[in-house]
């Protein structure tokens, strides 16, 4: 099982996570949405398309745009469609 963790909270854990430039993206459905703040920030990665970002919220602390997630990729990226990686001090493992 891989777990996301950050400020000693859970954000998400999986056993089906999709492994993409050393990235573990998490089905959308295992993350836990109440640590998720909707964010504005978008990125563009030329082989993946349109990145959207959340940013993550714990006990009042929050990591501005720790989470992504491409809401529509290109198609070398369609593995990845509805789900979420991690930055930004997340541990992943």
């Amino acid at each position: 099982m891989v777990k996301a963790v950050w400020n000693g909270a859970v954000l998400a854990e999986s056993d089906d996570t999709v492994v993409v430039e050393g990235n573990h993206y998490f089905p959308r459905e295992t993350i836990r949405g109440e640590y998720f703040k909707p964010s504005d920030t978008t990125s563009v990665c030329p082989w993946k398309g349109t990145a959207n970002y959340h940013s993550i919220v714990v006990d009042g602390a929050e990591n501005k745009d720790a989470a992504w997630y491409y809401a529509d990729p290109q198609p070398a990226a369609a593995e990845i469609k509805n789900r979420v990686a991690f930055w930004k001090g997340v541990t992943v493992s």
